[in-house]
């Protein structure tokens, strides 16, 4: 038998993310892409001197004798997977996570063992999806050696190893700037996510119950110091979802994550609940509450309590003596009936699917408000439905909102630290161009519950039209790292990267969530290869928003830019004649018009357009501003006064 050898070496670890859930669904592909994955990992592993130890399911186990040269591998294999994902016959894509670390092994034939291995495995985990993470060891010995910036996390408390582990992230090109994945005993912010409660009962109706109680926690947990609670858009899309708590953890980046179930049979509930930590799966804190119905209101905040007392002592675990405290909130309703309606209308008004949807969901909340007329919450409610009814033109737009404000101020003056309704407020301000009342309305949503997006949202956009982009950028950067799943800070995020030159950044962010929001991606990559003059990647991102909206009004406009810059006089002249008719009727499409004449070279139309959105509170701000598309119109003094009076509405020096 042959003798045990020590060495030092650079262990890698790769994996393929989400290969068991693609092999679940659809086993063939699954295997292609491993093989795939292999063969393109396997001959730059050689390359760079590297040994492949051994396949491990969807990942291997590679060595090299240099720490340099791991990491130099790494990023090489990344960036050919990045542009193996870009081609379009490439319909799934690959995506890797890698782990390295430097320290002794022990060879036992042809494999290795050791703590090295060990903590090797263990940092992997922690690299985001298409990432590379190394440990302190491989940064001391790579630092200043590399074309990449490294980007410290902090230490890392790994399974099955003594003392915490410094982490750094290799941040490749194109990768946005992201707050560090947080760590209990280094960051006020401990990251959270209550994923969604399941409904056990017979009975699908009874859904409601378990997102209502999601959602009340996910508010209970926010209310905690020192705890960022991803948003309820993200969350939800993991309802019915088959993932470990592990793998939600990795995506979410949250070192914990509470999940749980309901089950109704009558008038009494079952509600059990698991506080787990994330990157263990290990189980925290655990309970089953055998309750009356009439005892929900009680059950959420016990819930709550626990798992403030649970992260004071995971805390105290990771060398921090920080006591996280509990503060219960009034109930705002007592009346089991209205609270039956107020979380009905809240389930069908976060799912945003339709004008019925939303109109059913406006009827609950006006049912909750008739059984119980100082329910302050369903009041917040019917605002939030009654406004995006106002912005999709299913209803009057001024005197839906009137009504929605109105909803919204009797809501604070019965309880004026629902965030909700603050942000709601901040979102009827901006839409009037009052910026004083929007900041100050989103700052204090912030206040109550920095977990929400949509004041971010506000506030870079006061931020932006300022001047001072890359604060806007942060902000939403913020927002996306709470909420990564919510269409509006998506597309936003993008756009800001866009404008403040950060193209690669762009043109990756763009890469990675078409999926998700396809018409609103197109929309804004057309409008950046119009900028350049690539006029077939525009034309190809035009015909991507037509086939998602057919008649959407950006798109008209971008078809009527193409058709200007490209010769296509007759069809700017169609589309001309279908904008004015909309912006005759009363529609937002005056400033569409304007931006198909600036393509003509009409800049008076332009601003004349630009001044008649003004008027109505309409104008494209960020696009005037930053946009490439209209930079020859910069020393125009029309747009420098349009800009004077736009800023005059803005909190603080213009």
């Amino acid at each position: 038998m042959a003798e045990a050898t020590r060495r030092l070496a650079a262990i890698m670890f790769t994996d393929l993310v989400g290969f068991t859930r693609l092999g679940q669904r659809d086993e063939e592909v699954a295997l292609r892409l491993r093989r795939e994955h292999q063969e393109l990992i396997r001959p730059r592993v050689t390359a760079h001197g590297g040994r492949e130890v051994k396949s491990l399911g969807d990942g291997l186990l590679v060595e090299f004798p240099s720490a340099v040269e791991s990491v130099r591998c790494a990023v090489e294999i990344q960036e050919s997977v990045a542009r193996r994902n870009a081609r379009p016959e490439a319909t799934e894509p690959i995506v890797l996570r890698i782990g390295i670390h430097v320290g002794d092994v022990v060879q036992e034939g042809t494999d290795i063992v050791g703590d090295a291995v060990n903590v090797a495995s263990r940092i992997e985990p922690l690299a985001e999806p298409g990432g590379i993470c190394l440990s302190a060891t491989v940064f001391d010995q790579v630092q200043n050696k590399l074309r990449v910036p490294l980007e410290k996390l902090g230490p890392r408390r790994l399974k099955h190893v003594e003392h915490p582990v410094d982490v750094y992230r290799v941040v490749l090109s194109g990768a946005p700037s992201r707050p560090a994945p947080t760590d209990p005993g280094t960051s006020p912010n401990l990251r959270f996510a209550v994923l969604p409660f399941t409904s056990r009962g017979p009975e699908t109706g009874d859904d409601y119950l378990a997102d209502g109680l999601t959602d009340e926690l996910i508010s209970h947990v926010a209310r905690l110091p020192s705890v960022r609670v991803i948003a309820r858009t993200s969350v939800l899309r993991y309802k019915g979802s088959s993932r470990s708590v592990r793998e939600i953890g990795q995506e979410l980046n949250v070192q914990l994550a509470l999940e749980g179930s309901v089950l109704r049979a009558g008038e009494k509930l079952r509600i059990t609940a698991q506080l787990v930590d994330a990157a263990t799966d290990e189980s925290l804190w655990s309970a089953r509450f055998d309750r009356p119905l009439g005892d929900i209101f009680a059950i959420q905040d016990e819930i709550a309590s626990h798992i403030a007392t649970a992260i004071s002592g995971h805390l105290s675990r990771s060398g921090v003596t920080t006591l996280v405290p509990f503060v219960r909130a009034p109930a705002d309703t007592r009346d089991l009936h209205a609270y039956s309606d107020f979380l009905q209308g809240r389930r069908l008004a976060a799912e945003r699917g339709s004008e019925a949807t939303m109109r059913t969901a406006l009827g609950h909340f006006e049912s909750a408000i008739a059984l119980d007329p100082d329910f302050a919450r369903a009041r917040v409610g019917a605002a939030d439905a009654l406004l995006w009814l106002a912005t999709e033109g299913a209803v009057p737009f001024d005197t839906t909102v009137g009504r929605a404000r109105a909803e919204l101020e009797r809501a604070l003056a019965s309880n004026e630290g629902i965030a909700e309704a603050h942000s709601l407020l901040a979102s009827v301000y901006i839409a009037e161009d009052d910026l004083v009342r929007t900041e100050r309305e989103a700052r204090r949503a912030i206040e109550l519950n920095p977990s929400l997006t949509d004041p971010y949202r506000w506030l870079a956009q006061i931020a932006a039209g300022a001047g001072r982009i890359d604060e806007a950028v942060q902000l939403i950067e913020s927002a996306y790292h709470g909420d990564p799943a919510n269409v509006n800070v998506i597309a936003f995020l993008g756009r800001l990267y866009f404008y403040s030159g950060r193209i690669a950044d762009a043109l990756a962010h763009w890469e990675r969530t078409e999926s998700l929001i396809p018409f609103r991606t197109n929309a804004h990559r057309t409008e950046y290869y119009l900028s350049i003059g690539d006029y077939a990647a525009a034309a190809q991102g035009v015909r991507a928003m037509e086939r998602a909206r057919p008649g959407n009004l950006w798109m008209v406009a971008y078809r009527g830019i193409l058709e200007a810059r490209t010769g296509d006089l007759e069809g700017v002249r169609r589309d001309l004649e279908l904008l004015e008719a909309h912006a005759a009727s009363g529609g937002p499409a005056r400033f569409f018009v304007g931006f198909v004449r600036f393509a003509l070279g009409d800049l008076d139309g332009f601003f004349a357009a630009l001044e008649e959105a003004f008027r109505e509170h309409q104008l494209p701000f960020l696009e005037v501003l930053y946009s490439p598309l209209y930079a020859s119109a910069r020393d125009d003094p029309r747009r420098a006064d349009l800009i004077r009076r736009q800023r005059a509405f803005a909190p603080g020096p213009a």
